[in-house]
C-alpha cells in the first residue's frame, strides 16, 4: 500500500475516533445534565444522594426527582430516612411523598409512627396522611349515613311507639389498628344497632324522649370501637322524633285478621248446618216414600183378606166408618185449636197476648 493511501486511512480512523468520542461526551453531558441539578439540590440541602445512585434509579425505573425531593423534606424535618428505604417503598407501589408527609405530621403532633408502619399502612390501601390528620383533628360521622338515602334510625319501644333518631359520632384514628381495622361503615352499623337495642329495651317512648343521653351512655359502654381503625370519643344524639304507633297498628291488623278468621269459621258452621238440613229433608222424603209404599200395601192386604175369607163386607164397612169418624174428629179438633178465643189467643196453645 502506498504512503498516501496509508495516510488517508489513518485520517479516516482519526476522524471516526473523534466522532465517537464526541458522541460519548455528548451522551455523558446529557446524562450529567439530567441529574446534576438533583444532585446539587440534594447536596445543598444536606440530603446527599450519590450521582451513581441517581443513575441507578433511572435504570431501575424509579423517578429520581420524587426520591430526592422526598428525602430532602425528610432530612429538613429531622427524619433520618435512607434513600434505599424510599426507593424500596417506591418499587413496592407505595406513595412515597404521602408517607413522608404523614411521618412529618406525626412527628410534629407527637404521635408514635415509624417508617415501616407508615409504609405498611400505605401499601394496605389506607391514606396514612389522612389517618394522622384524623388523629390530630377528630372526625365526625353521621349515623345513619345520609349518602345512602336513609336519614334516621327507626326503632320501636316496648309500648309500641316508633322513634326516629339521628346520631353524630366523633372518632379519632387509631394508627396502630389501621392495618386490618374496620372502617367507618362498621362504626355506623354498630352505633345504629346500639340505638335500636337501647330504644327497643325502653319501657315507653317517653323515657327515651326525656333522657336521650341514656342512648349515648349505653352505646359507649359496649365498646363499639373494638377491632376498628378508630377510637370513639363521643356519641351525641342529634335528634329524636316520634313516628307511628306500630303497636296500635299491629293490634288493629290482628283484630282484623281475627275478625276474618271468625267470619270464616261462622260461614263454615253455616254451610255445615245447611248441608245437615238438606240431608234431613232428604231423609224425611225417604221416610215419606216408605210410608206411602206401606200404605199402598193396605188395599192389597184387604183384597187378599177378602179372597181368603178372613174379612167380610160388614167388617170392611165398619172399618171404613171408623176411618171416617177418626178423620172427622181430627178435623174438628184442628179447627177448635186454631179458632181464636175471647182474649185474642188460640185455644189449646196456652198463649195469651201480653
Amino acid at each position: 500500500m502506498s504512503i498516501p493511501l496509508l495516510l488517508a486511512a489513518q485520517n479516516t480512523l482519526l476522524w471516526v475516533g473523534v466522532i465517537v468520542a464526541a458522541l460519548i461526551f455528548l451522551v455523558v453531558i446529557v446524562v450529567v445534565g439530567q441529574f446534576v441539578n438533583l444532585w446539587l439540590q440534594a447536596w445543598m440541602s444536606g440530603a446527599h444522594v450519590g450521582f451513581l445512585d441517581l443513575i441507578g434509579m433511572r435504570l431501575r425505573k424509579v423517578d429520581p426527582r420524587v426520591i430526592v425531593l422526598t428525602r430532602i423534606s425528610a432530612i429538613r424535618a429531622d427524619l433520618q430516612i435512607e434513600t434505599a428505604q424510599l426507593e424500596s417503598h417506591y418499587l413496592a407501589g407505595g406513595r412515597v411523598p404521602n408517607v413522608v408527609r404523614a411521618l412529618i405530621a406525626a412527628d410534629r403532633a407527637k404521635i408514635p409512627l415509624d417508617f415501616n408502619l407508615a409504609c405498611a399502612i400505605d401499601l394496605a390501601g389506607r391514606d396514612v396522611l389522612d389517618a394522622v390528620q384524623t388523629s390530630v383533628k377528630p372526625k365526625v360521622i353521621d349515623v345513619p349515613d345520609p349518602s345512602r338515602g336513609k336519614t334516621t334510625i327507626d326503632a320501636v319501644a316496648k309500648d309500641g311507639v316508633q322513634l326516629k333518631a339521628k346520631a353524630r359520632v366523633t372518632v379519632r384514628a387509631n394508627i396502630q389498628r389501621l392495618v386490618g381495622g374496620a372502617l367507618e361503615e362498621t362504626i355506623i352499623a354498630r352505633v345504629g344497632e346500639g340505638i335500636v337495642t337501647t330504644i327497643g329495651s325502653s319501657a315507653t317512648h317517653k323515657e327515651v324522649l326525656e333522657n336521650p343521653d341514656s342512648i349515648s351512655k349505653k352505646i359507649l359502654e359496649r365498646g363499639l370501637d373494638s377491632g376498628t381503625a378508630f377510637e370513639i370519643l363521643s356519641i351525641d344524639i342529634a335528634d329524636v322524633d316520634v313516628g307511628e304507633n306500630i303497636g296500635a297498628r299491629l293490634q288493629a291488623d290482628q283484630a282484623e285478621a281475627d275478625k276474618k278468621r271468625f267470619q270464616a269459621e261462622a260461614e263454615k258452621r253455616r254451610a255445615l248446618a245447611m248441608a245437615q238440613e238438606a240431608e234431613n229433608k232428604a231423609l224425611i222424603q225417604l221416610n215419606r216414600a216408605e210410608v206411602v209404599k206401606a200404605e199402598a200395601q193396605v188395599p192389597l192386604a184387604i183384597a187378599e183378606a177378602f179372597r181368603q175369607g178372613h174379612l167380610g163386607v160388614m167388617d170392611y164397612y165398619r172399618l171404613r166408618n171408623i176411618q171416617a169418624d177418626t178423620s172427622m174428629r181430627s178435623s174438628v179438633a184442628g179447627a177448635e185449636e186454631n179458632r181464636p178465643d175471647q182474649n185474642g189467643g188460640q185455644r189449646g196453645t196456652g198463649h195469651r197476648p201480653q
